[in-house]
């Protein structure tokens, strides 16, 4: 299932298309296999949403990102201007296929699955990250509790209650709740405004464009090639794949992987069955007063911090869009706006490396891993999880292309046996 023989049974060779995390996790791990590894990218490394997301590793907070999830809080958007997600002046034709999980029973169905899905992966994560560390990728990753914040206990119950479906599903849970003077200790920037908290306990987090570009350099260190060029086309044949630039000669090898994040399905779409939908999100630096060690949630607008060299980064404001704008002034301004009255001793008019980018999201939450077509292999659409998850599908997607076996924990994302209506049950 999924293997490109060659002399030895196996791929000699394989082009990864995409220098993301997803991308270059998957030819680290074919280098350890043995395996000669091309990276091709247009734009280099970590050029996409693997330079301005987060940086968290959180296995306890992987819920599945889903389109009608989010066009629903979109939806809200439009009554209640002040939240940062924003409606789409205009929505291809293919997403009507995404309205039909705005039922109930779909939308259970979908989300359950995506969660027990999603375990499999948590399961490796952090494992996969030791892995890289211990090896060469010479990135530091901080293990810290995330916290998250919330104007009342009401408010913090409900996030409870989605926790316990995660730690239903299978996924370890420790969560400590915060309040009084335990909460301003744990976080100094929390406004009067914040009243209750939850610590996640044992997860990290990393700067990301830091460790991805410390990944690229170990994946060239150990031998890779790597070539900045923009690709029009991947196709497999009876003797392997091929890639083909749009400028210069065709590239060949035994297999090649396309990792190319929320442009998936430009190289890919001719085999997926179900609609892949670009998700854009933004980022940006702001100074602080007071340290803060460890990273900020706040559920209730959907926007993250992060401690980042003695200041905040701030991840939000996600949004299904087929294209965001080149300087994303006002989605920036509407999460500093929202989050400013939870946050206290923040300059957020010293706005700095404001960053504006997307991901992939399937309908139904769950990336696509594995093989399209003969010796043509997909890993891709992890929604916002993409860093914490990226080294763990390579790891998986690895051993899937060099022994022709798929994993078990690769199964649900198995991209020739998923179609909108498997997805949306």
């Amino acid at each position: 299932m999924g293997g490109v023989e060659s002399i030895d049974g196996g791929p000699r060779s394989v082009i990864v298309v995409g220098a993301g995390v997803a991308g270059l996790s998957t030819a680290w791990f074919l280098q350890e296999r043995g395996v000669d590894v091309t990276v091709v990218d247009r734009a280099g490394v970590a050029a996409g949403a693997s330079w301005g997301n987060a940086g968290w590793i959180a296995p306890a907070l992987t819920f599945p990102l889903q389109p009608a999830g989010v066009l629903r809080d979109e939806w809200q958007a439009v009554r209640e201007p002040a939240v940062p997600p924003q409606l789409p002046s205009t929505l291809g034709a293919h997403l009507g296929a995404i309205f039909m999980q705005l039922s109930p029973p779909h939308r259970r169905a979908s989300s359950q699955r995506a969660l027990r899905a999603g375990v499999a992966l948590n399961e490796d994560c952090i494992e996969a990250f030791d892995v890289l560390i211990a090896n060469g990728v010479d990135a530091p990753v901080t293990d810290a509790p995330i916290t998250a914040l919330f104007r009342s206990t009401k408010e913090a119950q409900r996030m409870l209650e989605s926790l316990q479906q995660l730690e239903n599903a299978g996924q370890p849970m420790y969560v400590t709740a915060l309040s009084g003077a335990a909460l301003r200790e744990q976080v100094p920037l929390a406004s009067p405004e914040v009243t209750a908290g939850l610590n996640i306990n044992g997860q990290r987090f990393v700067d990301p464009r830091r460790f991805v570009e410390a990944l690229g350099r170990s994946v060239m260190a150990r031998g890779a090639a790597m070539h900045r060029l923009e690709v029009d086309d991947v196709h497999g044949w009876n003797h392997g794949a091929v890639v083909h630039p749009r400028r210069g000669d065709p590239l060949t090898a035994d297999a090649a992987v396309i990792a190319t994040g929320d442009r998936l399905s430009r190289l890919a779409g001719r085999w997926l069955r179900v609609p892949v939908q670009a998700q854009s999100g933004y980022s940006f630096t702001v100074p602080v007063d007071r340290p803060i060690l460890a990273p900020i949630y706040l559920p209730d607008i959907r926007v993250a911090c992060t401690p980042y060299k003695g200041a905040l980064r701030v991840s939000g404001a996600l949004e299904l869009r087929r294209r965001h704008p080149p300087h994303p002034r006002e989605r920036v301004e509407a999460i500093a706006a929202a989050t400013s009255s939870l946050l206290d001793g923040v300059d957020w008019a010293a706005r700095s490396n404001v960053w504006a980018g997307a991901c992939a999201v399937p309908p139904d939450g769950r990336p696509l891993i594995g093989e399209l077509v003969r010796g043509v292999y997909v890993a891709g659409g992890h929604g916002m999880w993409g860093l914490a998850h990226g080294p763990v599908t390579g790891r998986l997607l690895a051993e899937q292309i060099t022994t022709g076996k798929q994993p078990q924990a690769l199964a649900e994302f198995d991209p020739r046996h998923r179609t909108l209506r498997h997805a949306t049950r």
